[in-house]
C-alpha cells in the first residue's frame, strides 16, 4: 500500500507534481518560520545568561575559598544614546578571579574592550570618549563576556587602594554567572531580566505557532475535494477504511517530508538575516540563533503527523460512509457551543482581575498564557458558527444571484468558508493585542497613568543632568561633592552654552523629598531648565523629577527665598549642563567622568526617558517581529486557502457554468464566499484582541486600554485591503478550474 501510495502521488502528471510542490512550498514556509521562533526564544535565554558575570557582586555571588579577593565596581556610561557597560578591577593577588572572555586582569593603565567598543574609540575624538578611559588598550573582550555582538563594555584595571574607596566597589573571590532573571537578593538592573520577558515570549510564541500551524494545515488540504472523490471510488471498489488512511498518510506525509527539509535549509540560509534582528536591545550572535534536539524533534516529527492528521481528518467522511462524499451529503450545521471555548478563555483572563494576578511570574505566565491560547482556539472554533450565524440572514434578505449563491454555500458548509480566513483572524487577533499593550504601556509610561510623557526635543537631547547621588543594589548613597573647578571648566569645553548648579535646600527624605534651587544668572544659560520670574536671583526649580521630564522650558519656578552667597554653601543635588549639540554634550560628559570617575553616569533629559523605556522597546521589537511574521504567513495561507477552495467547488461550479451560469458571475461568488467571513472574522478578532489586552492590562498593571495610534488602523485597513487583492488575484483560476472536463464522474 506504501508503494501504491507513492505512485498515487506522483504519478498524477503535472497536477499531481504541482500539488505536491505547493504543500511542501508552504509547510517550508511555515517550517522555517516555527524553526525562527524556537531559535529566537533560544538566542534571548543565551543572550541573558552572558549578562551574568556583569552582575556580579557582593550579594549575588557564592564566594570561593582560596581565592585572592577582587576589587570590583560594575557601572554604566553612554555615548550617542547607546549604554556602555564598565567594569572596574583591581587584583589582590595573583589568585583573584578573572571574568570571562580576557585571558587576564588588566593592569592599573590598561583595560579590555569589546570589539564594537574598541572600533568605537578608534572612530571617535578622545575628548568625546577615550578620555574617560585613560591608559592602553590591552586587549579585546572576547564573544564569550559579550552578551550581544555590538556590545560597549570595557574592564578596566585600577589600583587596590584607590577603588577600595570608590563608591560601590565590592570585595569578590568569584564572578558570578547567574542571568538577571536567576538573581536573588541585591541584583544590579543590567541586561534583561528573564522574568518580566517571560510572559511576552511565551505569548509571542503562541502567537506565531497558530497562524503558522493554521497555514501548514491550509497546506495539507491542497486538493483535498478531488482527494475525497477518488478515495471514496476505492473505498467503493473494497478498499478498507486503514488502507485509506495509509494511503492519505502517504501522499501528505511524502509533501510534507520534503517542506520540512526545504524548511530546514530555509532557516539555516536565512538565520544571518533573523541574527540581526534587534528586538531585545542587542543583535545576536548567530551561533546563539540554535536549535536543541528537543526543537528539531519537535517540528521534524510534529509537522508531518501534523500533516497527516490533517489529511486524515480532510478524510474522515470517506472512512465513515464513502457514499456521502459520492453523493455529497451538506455536513451538519455548526452548533451554538462553539461560543465555550472562547467563553472560557475570556473569562480564565477576567477572573485575574477580580482575584488578581498570581505572585510568581511563572504562574503569571501559565495563567495568561492559557487565557489567551484558550481564546486563541475559541475564535478558530467558533468561527465557522459565526460565518454561518452571518450567511443565513444575509441569504434569506438579498435578491442578488451571486449574493444569494455566496450566502447560500456558506449557509451549507460554513466551515469550509471560514477555513481559509483562519489564519488572518488569528493574525488579527495577535496583532491587536500586541499593539494595545505596547501603546498603553507606553502611554502611562513607567510610573503610571499620572506620569506625563517625556519630551524628547532638540532641548532635552542636549541638557546634560549630572545627579550627585549614586544607586547601588543596597540603595542611594551620596557622592562626592563637586571639585570647585568643575563649572568653569565646563564652561571652557567647545559647544557648551552654560552650567548650572542645583543646590538642595532640604532634607532627602521619603517624607521631605529633596528640593533643588538655582540662581536665576546661571538659569538663563540652562533654558530647558525653565525661567526666573522678574526680580529673582534664586528661585525653587522642585525635585528631580519635576525638570528631568522635559517640557518646561516656558516654567517660572518661584523665587527660593535663599540669598545667593547663602545658597552657593548647600550641598549639590546636580549639575545641569546646556550644549549645542551632540559633540558638545559628549565632550562635557567627559569632562564630568574624570571630574568624578566613580559618579554615576550623567544622562541628558531624553536619554533619562529612553532608559525608562528600555523594556517597553523589547517588548515593541517584539510585538512588530509578531506582525512582520503572521500577517504575511497569514496572506500565504489566504491565498492556499482559496485556491484550495476553486478545487474543492470546481465540479458544482463547472456544472452550473454546464448550465448557463456566467462566468463573472461565479467570480462574484467566489469573491463573497471570502470576503463575507473574512470581514465577519476580522471585526471580531480585533474585538477579542482588544477585549483581551484590556483584561490582561488591568489584572497585570491595573491600567486600562488605551487606543492605538492612527497607525494602526492603516496597518489593518492596509492588511484587509490585501487579503481582498489576494482573494482576486485567484480569480482567473475559476475559468480554467470550471472547464466542463471538471463535470464528469471520474
Amino acid at each position: 500500500m506504501i508503494r501504491l501510495g507513492v505512485r498515487l502521488a506522483l504519478g498524477g502528471g503535472r497536477e499531481a507534481w504541482g500539488r505536491l510542490a505547493l504543500v511542501a512550498a508552504g509547510v517550508a514556509l511555515g517550517v522555517s518560520m516555527l524553526l525562527g521562533a524556537l531559535a529566537g526564544i533560544n538566542a534571548v535565554n543565551a543572550q541573558n545568561a552572558r549578562y551574568g558575570w556583569l552582575d556580579t557582586h557582593t550579594g549575588g555571588g557564592a564566594s570561593v575559598a582560596g581565592m585572592d579577593p577582587l576589587w570590583w565596581r560594575v557601572s554604566s556610561d553612554e555615548f550617542a544614546g547607546r549604554v556602555i557597560g564598565r567594569v572596574d578591577e583591581a587584583a589582590t593577588g595573583a589568585r583573584s578571579p578573572v571574568p570571562p572572555g580576557i585571558p587576564r586582569l588588566p593592569g592599573p593603565g590598561q583595560y579590555y574592550a569589546s570589539p564594537a567598543m574598541a572600533a568605537l574609540l578608534r572612530s571617535t575624538p578622545a575628548a568625546e570618549l577615550g578620555a574617560r578611559y585613560p591608559g592602553r588598550l590591552a586587549g579585546l573582550i572576547g564573544p564569550a563576556a559579550l552578551p550581544a555582538p555590538d556590545s560597549l563594555i570595557v574592564i578596566i584595571g585600577r589600583r587596590a587602594d584607590e577603588l577600595a574607596h570608590a563608591q560601590g566597589a565590592e570585595r569578590v573571590t568569584a564572578i558570578g554567572t547567574a542571568p538577571p532573571s536567576a538573581c536573588s537578593g541585591d541584583c544590579y538592573d543590567i541586561g534583561i531580566n528573564a522574568n518580566g520577558i517571560e510572559l511576552i515570549l511565551s505569548v509571542v510564541t503562541a502567537a506565531l505557532l497558530f497562524p503558522i500551524m493554521t497555514f501548514i494545515g491550509t497546506a495539507t488540504r491542497l486538493s483535498a475535494a478531488r482527494r475525497e472523490q477518488r478515495f471514496a471510488a476505492m473505498r467503493l471498489a473494497g478498499a478498507t477504511p486503514g488502507q485509506i488512511s495509509l494511503l492519505a498518510a502517504v501522499e501528505s506525509g511524502l509533501a510534507a517530508l520534503a517542506g520540512v527539509a526545504a524548511g530546514f535549509g530555509l532557516f539555516y540560509l536565512g538565520r544571518p538575516a533573523l541574527a540581526r534582528i534587534d528586538f531585545t536591545g542587542g543583535r545576536f550572535f548567530t551561533a546563539d540563533l540554535s536549535l536543541s534536539a528537543a526543537d528539531v524533534l519537535l517540528v521534524a516529527a510534529g509537522v508531518p503527523v501534523a500533516a497527516v492528521a490533517a489529511a486524515w481528518l480532510a478524510l474522515r467522511r470517506v472512512g465513515a460512509s464513502p457514499l456521502a462524499v459520492a453523493r455529497r451529503v451538506t455536513p451538519p450545521a455548526p452548533r451554538a457551543w462553539r461560543v465555550l471555548p472562547l467563553l472560557i478563555g475570556l473569562g480564565e483572563l477576567a477572573w485575574f482581575v477580580h482575584a488578581g494576578r498570581p505572585r510568581a511570574t511563572s504562574g503569571q505566565a501559565q495563567a495568561y498564557m492559557f487565557g489567551i491560547l484558550m481564546t486563541m482556539v475559541g475564535l478558530v472554533v467558533v468561527g465557522p458558527w459565526l460565518t454561518g450565524a452571518v450567511a443565513r440572514p444575509l441569504a434569506r434578505r438579498t435578491g442578488r444571484p451571486a449574493v444569494l449563491l455566496a450566502a447560500r454555500r456558506l449557509a451549507d458548509n460554513p466551515s469550509s468558508g471560514f477555513r481559509a480566513i483562519g489564519g488572518l483572524v488569528l493574525a488579527l487577533f495577535v496583532t491587536s493585542v500586541a499593539v494595545a499593550t505596547i501603546t498603553t504601556i507606553d502611554a502611562y509610561g513607567v510610573g503610571g497613568r499620572d506620569r506625563p510623557l517625556v519630551r524628547r526635543g532638540p532641548a532635552e537631547r542636549a541638557t546634560l543632568i549630572d545627579r550627585y547621588q549614586t544607586y547601588t543594589p543596597a540603595g542611594p548613597r551620596d557622592a562626592p561633592a563637586i571639585p570647585a573647578g568643575l563649572p568653569a571648566e565646563l564652561r571652557s569645553v567647545p559647544g557648551v552654552l552654560g552650567v548650572t548648579v542645583v543646590h538642595t535646600i532640604s532634607p532627602d527624605s521619603p517624607d521631605h523629598p529633596a528640593i533643588g534651587a538655582v540662581t536665576c544668572a546661571q538659569l538663563a544659560d540652562t533654558p530647558a531648565l525653565g525661567q526666573c520670574p522678574a526680580g529673582a536671583t534664586t528661585v525653587n526649580v522642585g525635585g528631580g523629577a519635576d525638570w528631568s521630564r522635559g517640557g518646561i522650558n516656558e516654567q517660572r519656578w518661584p523665587p527660593a527665598g535663599v540669598p545667593v552667597t547663602q545658597l552657593e554653601r548647600l550641598p549639590v543635588q546636580a549639575v545641569v549642563v546646556a550644549a549645542n549639540g551632540p559633540a558638545a554634550v559628549e565632550r562635557a560628559r567627559s569632562a564630568l567622568r574624570l571630574a568624578n570617575p566613580d559618579h554615576v553616569i550623567p544622562l541628558t533629559i531624553a536619554e533619562e526617558a529612553d532608559r525608562d523605556r528600555k523594556l517597553n522597546r523589547a517588548y515593541q521589537r517584539l510585538a512588530n517581529l509578531v506582525m512582520l511574521i503572521s500577517l504575511p504567513v497569514a496572506g500565504c495561507g489566504l491565498a492556499v486557502g482559496a485556491i484550495a477552495g476553486l478545487a474543492e467547488r470546481g465540479r458544482p461550479f463547472s456544472l452550473l457554468r454546464l448550465a448557463g451560469t456566467p462566468l463573472g458571475l461565479l467570480r462574484r461568488v467566489v469573491a463573497l464566499e471570502n470576503a463575507v467571513p473574512l470581514l465577519a472574522g476580522a471585526v471580531v478578532a480585533i474585538a477579542t484582541g482588544f477585549l483581551t489586552a484590556g483584561l490582561f492590562l488591568r489584572s497585570q498593571l491595573g491600567e486600562t486600554v488605551r487606543a492605538p495610534a492612527a497607525s494602526y488602523y492603516a496597518l489593518v485597513g492596509a492588511g484587509l485591503v490585501a487579503s481582498l487583492l489576494v482573494i482576486a488575484s485567484t480569480l482567473p483560476l475559476l475559468e480554467r478550474a470550471t472547464g466542463p472536463a471538471i463535470a464528469r464522474n471520474d
